[in-house]
């Protein structure tokens, strides 16, 4: 089976369009600096910090903290707003339920990504953005596949456009680092839930 090339996919959807808005979940900072940077050129972004996975409320404030002042600080094209869906750990806890012991990168992991990008569709909806998408697949830990299924799915569910990527592929994850850097971002050494921090 042909594995998809979700890079191209993106090229040729950003050479078609321009000005369009663009509801962006995002996990932290450092995993959105590259991905604003990139598509700020495109679109007038709103990024949604949905989170409910992060481990424990302190954490999921400095990691938002960080999130906003990424974005009054990085130069784009569009000005880059950010909504809050609120702090929810007891919606993580209940699609862990039964896979608290599943290694790292397995069925909890997608359970989580669906959680999120759900609530990114619902609020692309809501809000009438023309596309969705999510940060995450600039991490290496992250399956991109997974992601975009999940994605494409909703999409058909919530009659919103996803914008399909793998934000790692061009040294994407390489970029995040360097900006990280730049803009002295704090960079948690776990993905966020209670299982990847043991």
């Amino acid at each position: 089976m042909n594995k998809i090339n979700y890079q191209k996919q993106l090229e040729k959807i950003l050479n078609e369009i321009d000005g369009q808005n663009l509801l962006l979940h995002s996990c932290c900072a450092p995993c959105s600096s590259y991905v604003l940077s990139y598509l700020s050129d495109y679109f007038k972004i709103t990024v949604l910090y949905y989170n409910p996975n992060i481990s424990d409320e302190s954490e999921y404030n400095k990691r938002k903290s960080e999130q906003i002042r990424l974005i009054s600080e990085l130069p784009s094209k569009y000005p880059i707003e950010i909504i809050d869906r609120g702090y929810e750990p007891e919606k993580f806890f209940e699609i862990s339920k039964g896979l608290e012991d599943v290694p790292e990168g397995g069925e909890r992991c997608f359970g989580c990504y669906r959680l999120r990008l759900e609530k990114a569709a619902e609020a692309a909806k809501e809000l009438g953005f023309d596309w969705f998408c999510t940060t995450l697949s600039i991490s290496p830990l992250k399956n991109a596949e997974k992601i975009n299924e999940i994605g494409n799915e909703l999409a058909e569910k919530y009659g919103v456009k996803f914008l399909p990527s793998d934000f790692k592929k061009k040294e994407g994850f390489k970029r995040s680092i360097e900006l990280s850097k730049k803009y002295d971002l704090y960079r948690q050494n776990y993905c966020g839930c209670v299982y990847s921090k043991k």
